[in-house]
């Protein structure tokens, strides 16, 4: 028995790992690109203030990159670092964790298209909430407090060369500059690699150990509709925290809750709560420093319960709730050769490139920042 649930537990985590894989490449070669190939006096007229303009940019810029929470929050880091302001920064995390076709395609297909909807209008009800709430908490000094820590925490810009008066496409024609990308790559994936792993392990140890009943007896049973919904949008983030899983891999134990009886707010908060898991809050720790950290993660779990609960009061409003589907988790653990396959087999090669140009040509000394050995 215990064999069979530990069984269980790692093709769980491997299910997930493969439908998350080639985001996480894509998310981190993006971030080296921007790294490379953009100067920071761009991204801060780019993206530089607070405004609707830079918003809308950095949401845009976001759902087109579809990361995986770990990758988007490595672009993320970079968008700051380069001079990006604090709410584009924090938009594109939410756009490139929400906004994401692949993300909507995997809960239309394991939880109904209303997840989907809910998914991707709520990334924009996310932004907005967040954006009025670091409007009205702006919190100056820890803004130049994380921008001074992101600097020492992931080392000097490398091989920026917008401002050489070449064409991107001279660019990225450039030998220098690929091996750049590939440096900052793979400077990325080994800060992060172990906090990826660990996180998958633990969410199909959840899924595979924890019974239905355990996650049921959390939920508001009984209460006042009200009440069940606040409370419910409440523990949501809280399993999120806990359970370590990232945007595309937190569906099977959202369809888990979704059957065990939380209300449809509540897994939409836990969708939503992807980025304050417990391994994204220590990169976030490694990225801004603790009370940067502190603050982001506030202003999210507040984001997060406010979106979900209007989100909910719509969908109710409107009688497009769907009924709970208790195996659809499942649909993550087949494997079949279908766009996923193809996309990670893509994205596969492209990450053994971009390894192998960085052991050719790896940074000096101290390049990395004194991550991991690099």
């Amino acid at each position: 028995m215990l064999l069979t649930r530990i069984a269980d537990a790692l093709v769980m985590a491997l299910g997930m790992a493969w439908h998350v894989f080639w985001t996480l490449v894509l998310g981190f070669a993006l971030s080296a690109a921007v790294q490379a190939l953009v100067s920071k006096q761009r991204m801060q007229v780019l993206l530089g203030r607070d405004g609707a303009r830079e918003i809308a940019l950095a949401t845009a810029f976001g759902a087109a990159s579809s990361s995986c929470s770990y990758a988007a929050a490595a672009m993320s880091k970079t968008l700051f670092k380069k001079g990006a302001a604090l709410i584009p920064s924090l938009a594109f995390l939410f756009a490139s964790t929400n906004l994401v076709i692949e993300l909507g395609i995997i809960l239309w297909l394991v939880m109904g298209w209303q997840f989907t909807v809910a998914e991707w209008i709520g990334g924009l009800v996310l932004i907005a909430v967040m954006s009025v709430l670091v409007k009205l908490t702006y919190p100056r000094r820890l803004v130049e407090e994380a921008r001074r820590h992101v600097d020492l925490a992931t080392g000097h810009d490398h091989g920026s060369m917008e401002g050489d008066g070449a064409t991107l496409l001279a660019r990225l024609r450039d030998p220098g500059t690929r091996v750049a990308v590939a440096q900052n790559f793979a400077m990325d994936v080994s800060m992060l690699w172990k906090d990826v792993a660990l996180g998958l392990l633990i969410a199909g140890v959840l899924a595979a150990f924890v019974p239905n009943g355990a996650w049921s007896a959390l939920f508001l049973h009984g209460a006042p509709p009200a009440a069940r919904s606040i409370g419910d949008a409440a523990i949501g983030p809280l399993i999120a925290v806990i359970a370590f899983v990232c945007s595309i891999g937190n569906v099977p134990l959202a369809a888990v809750l979704w059957g065990s009886g939380i209300s449809f707010g509540g897994v939409l908060a836990f969708l939503y709560a992807d980025l304050i898991v417990l391994p994204l809050i220590d990169i976030y720790r490694t990225y801004y420093g603790a009370r940067m950290t502190a603050y982001i993660v506030a202003v999210f779990f507040a984001t997060m319960v406010l979106a979900a609960l209007v989100m909910d009061a719509a969908f109710s409003a409107l009688h497009a709730v769907p009924a709970p589907n208790p195996g659809a988790r499942y649909a993550l653990e087949r494997f079949a050769f279908d766009a996923t396959f193809w996309l990670n087999l893509t994205f596969g090669a492209l990450a053994v490139y971009l390894w192998a140009l960085d052991a050719r040509h790896p940074m000096e000394h101290g390049c990395h920042g004194g991550h991991d050995g690099r």
